[in-house]
């Protein structure tokens, strides 16, 4: 269970793996292999290799490679790797008050810190007296020297074929001459090494954070970042400030929820629809042509009451509340992720200067050349008419996609309609469905199935997509790599945004809102009629989607990302098992993990945004939407780590200043929150026809809200319905029924019968000025709290400050010494 080459000395940085299958390529690959090998080798690194007979299922070759002192120095330089060059003498930050109550919370100070902390400088190799070497043995961390032999990897040539050069441990792995390459773990994750030259960093990740049972200790961040990059450090950094500031939201939703559970016997809507003498004699006209029946107001008792636990004032305090939560979680992240960057030595880090190194693939494609305008040197391009080409394609194949996805949810909805009619007749005419059928409307049980089966589609859809923009983002060929993965992301965000949202915006927006009346119902595709929504409003049939959507992403998800690949990992290491432990070598035990890929922590980044869409678009339909989320990510905290730790080969470090066009897709989503909240508040709740029948339209004094229910139920004359829309059976010879719920129509004895009263266009200009109201007071709010909070810590700005003067004056200094010793 060694990490070092035979003689005990030479870190092992990076493992290559290959089984000699003998085929018809098996000579070009045994070529490719020597060229590739003997060019590594001229590029400084050391190769040893451990036969097959040595491995334990005696078909596969590994070979180590150590980067000796000079190709670290040198490599450190052409990647500008910051190192230390003094200890930090700023004293820290005052004490915080509150300390010793967070003490539970914290993990001991050698796993927090375990590094001290010291001024930086990129490095040079003219001036290594400059830096603090102690023992170049330790000076790169693991995670810098696999970062930098992996660089060499994806540059490192192997041949020409068809004429052109050919380069790449990417390419050599697509073809098959090489079955894997990794950089190790240090140890088992399980104990402790034996060689005391291991720093053990896997277990103590372990121990102290990838276990379920530590879910309320703050997370390692910064030997996290040690252990895996700082690309890797970010993404849990971001993921634990959202669980924390979550916190707030959910206490917050949960006392909203409290407060509709508590008043649930104040609500005067659902008191007249249960009441016998109000709700059990107002007749209701038929819930589909010609095979349902008349129905009595009061069947639907139940659901009306529970509908009040989401749609009552509380929902409104809500919705404006994770307005301002949202920006407030935005800038207080910006303030978090500047003093990361300062702590991180991430400050002067441009993304941008790395991404000037063009991706592999990109070299490799792209046959013409031209002046780059930065560097001076020739560089290969990708030629106008070309990126054209290929941005139509792309284009074209998102824009299928999106459609068919517009085309599943009309096919859900062609569902809805179909089944609608199905189940209002069935719970009808069904004596066992008696007991059940306050609860389990027509409404609601056509929502439940629809919804499951929308969730299956996505899944469906979702596994396909993921396919379709890996290759068209990889036929445009993006220059470098974070061009390709914006490209990627923003791909992947416009399809799932689609694909989870489009049933909850149907719900929200549309679904009950085009009915009509008996006579002038309005049909789909002139044969299906459009649903109504429940006597209580559609907002409970939005929280029932929004919940099974949401709880069963999140379900599904980790079930993937936990389940998986531990049996993928327990079937492929049972032979192992059955062997001495010291015939499994650390380069085997790692060999037979998953690979986390390039695109883990995409997948990661997406799934989080996605939830962080349910709990603000939606989130005044339902208050308990960030209680989930939070429970979800506790878990998903700990379940990211443990697989990271245990199921996962060692990522390839990699650098990262912040979570990069995340922070755009997370700012837009908020701004659209407040837009979607509002017209949530407006068009499907409740709350705007009872305010305005309070304020304009009571006549009750004592209990304003009476009558309510009878206002809002319009009147339809039994006699006027078509004979196409006319139930076959009114064995009570009822002569009016009433129409959908809060619709305003003229009674049938009136001049303009059936037309939409003056109520209903006072109801609409209500709402039509709440939403301009509310959208203006929170985006004030919002504007304003951004403006208040700076994005960069005052202390930090000092900080940053102070280190760079004090490195200027530390080169200054040097060059002063060096240029005296040269006179």
């Amino acid at each position: 269970d060694s990490i070092f080459f035979r003689d005990g000395v030479r870190r092992i940085d990076f493992v290559l793996s290959y089984v000699d299958d003998l085929n018809k390529e098996w000579e070009k690959k045994l070529e490719r292999r020597k060229e590739f090998e003997s060019n590594l080798q001229k590029a400084g690194l050391e190769l040893e290799t451990e036969d097959k007979k040595e491995s334990e299922d005696g078909k596969i070759y590994f070979v180590k490679i150590h980067a000796p002192w000079e190709v670290l120095i040198t490599y450190a330089e052409v990647l500008n790797i910051k190192v230390p060059i003094k200890e930090n003498d700023i004293p820290s930050t005052v004490e915080n008050p509150l300390d010793c109550m967070l003490a539970p919370l914290r993990l001991p100070e050698k796993v927090m810190h375990p590094e001290p902390d010291y001024f930086t400088a990129p490095f040079s190799k003219e001036k290594q007296e400059l830096y603090l070497i102690n023992d170049e043995g330790t000076f790169f961390s693991p995670s810098m020297r696999n970062r930098i032999v992996n660089y060499i990897l994806t540059r490192c040539p192997y041949g020409t074929e068809e004429g052109k050069k050919k380069f790449g441990i990417k390419r050599l792995l697509n073809n098959g001459t090489y079955s894997a390459a990794y950089p190790l773990h240090d140890c088992q994750y399980w104990k402790k090494a034996n060689d005391p030259n291991c720093d053990n960093e896997r277990y103590t990740l372990y121990m102290e954070w990838a276990r379920f049972l530590r879910f309320y200790k703050e997370q390692p961040l910064d030997l996290i970042r040690k252990y895996y990059g700082e690309k890797i450090g970010i993404y849990f950094a971001w993921l634990g400030f959202y669980t924390e500031m979550l916190f707030l939201a959910a206490v917050v939703g949960l006392i909203c929820f409290l407060y509709g559970l508590f008043t649930m016997d104040e609500n005067m809507s659902s008191k007249e629809i249960c009441d016998p003498a109000i709700g059990g004699e107002i007749i209701m006209c038929p819930l589909c042509d010609r095979e349902c029946e008349y129905w009595r107001l009061n069947t639907t008792c139940e659901s009306s009451e529970y509908s009040h636990l989401f749609d009552n004032v509380a929902t409104l305090f809500f919705a404006i509340f994770m307005g301002i939560w949202v920006t407030l979680f935005l800038e207080f992240w910006k303030r978090r992720q500047a003093r990361l960057k300062y702590e991180w030595d991430l400050v002067d880090f441009e993304e941008e200067q790395q991404q000037l190194q063009l991706r592999p693939e990109y070299e490799a494609k792209c046959t013409q050349k031209k002046k780059n305008p930065v560097t001076q040197e020739m560089e290969p391009y990708l030629p106008i008419t070309s990126q054209a080409v290929r941005f139509c394609i792309s284009g074209t194949t998102v824009l299928f996609w999106v459609s068919l996805i517009i085309a599943s949810m009309i096919a859900v909805i062609v569902y809805r309609l179909a089944v609608y009619a199905a189940f209002a007749s069935l719970m009808e005419n069904t004596q066992t469905l008696q007991p059940i059928s306050g609860l389990l409307t027509p409404q609601l049980a056509t929502s439940v199935t629809a919804s499951c089966l929308n969730f299956v589609i996505i899944m469906i859809l979702n596994f396909l997509y993921e396919r379709i923009a890996i290759w068209i983002t990889d036929m445009e060929i993006p220059r470098t790599h974070m061009e390709y993965e914006n490209r990627l992301t923003m791909k992947m965000f416009l399809f799932q945004f689609v694909n989870y949202y489009s049933s909850c915006f149907y719900v929200a927006f549309f679904k009950g809102k085009f009915v009509g009346y008996p006579g002038a119902y309005t049909y789909m595709f002139n044969r299906w009629r459009n649903e109504e929504c429940d006597p209580a409003g559609c907002l409970i049939e939005l929280t029932t989607q929004l919940t099974i959507v949401m709880a069963g992403k999140q379900i599904w998800g980790n079930i993937q990302e936990a389940i998986v690949p531990w049996i993928c990992n327990w079937w492929g290491r049972r032979k192992a098992r059955n062997n001495p432990e010291n015939l499994y070598s650390r380069w085997e035990q790692d060999h037979d993990l998953q690979i986390f890929g390039a695109l883990g922590l995409f997948y990661e980044y997406l799934e989080m945004v996605i939830q962080f869409g349910f709990i603000t678009l939606f989130v005044a339909s339902f208050p308990l939407a960030p209680l989930l989320a939070l429970m979800n990510n506790i878990l998903e905290i700990r379940v990211d780590s443990w697989k990271l730790t245990t199921q996962y080969r060692r990522p390839v470090a990699a650098k990262a200043h912040s979570i990069g066009v995340w922070q755009e897709i997370l700012n837009g989503m908020a701004i659209l929150s407040v837009v979607t909240n509002a017209f949530i508040v407006a068009f499907t709740s409740d709350m705007i026809p009872r305010l305005v029948y309070y304020y304009a339209y009571s006549e009750n004094e004592d209990s304003p809200m009476s009558g309510y229910i009878n206002n809002s139920l319009s009147v339809f004359q039994i006699s006027d319905f078509p004979d196409g829309n006319k139930p076959k059976l009114n064995p009570e010879n009822f002569v009016i029924c009433r129409l959908v719920y809060r619709d305003y129509r003229y009674p049938p004895d009136h001049e303009r019968k059936y037309l939409h009263t003056m109520q209903f266009w006072h109801i609409l200009a209500a709402k039509l000025a709440f939403i301009i109201i509310m959208e203006h007071v929170v985006f004030v709010v919002k504007f304003f709290v951004a403006w208040m909070i700076p994005d960069v810590p005052a202390d930090v700005k000092a900080k940053i400050k102070r280190e760079k003067y004090l490195t200027q004056k530390i080169l200054h200094e040097y060059e002063l010494e060096k240029l005296k010793e040269r006179l």
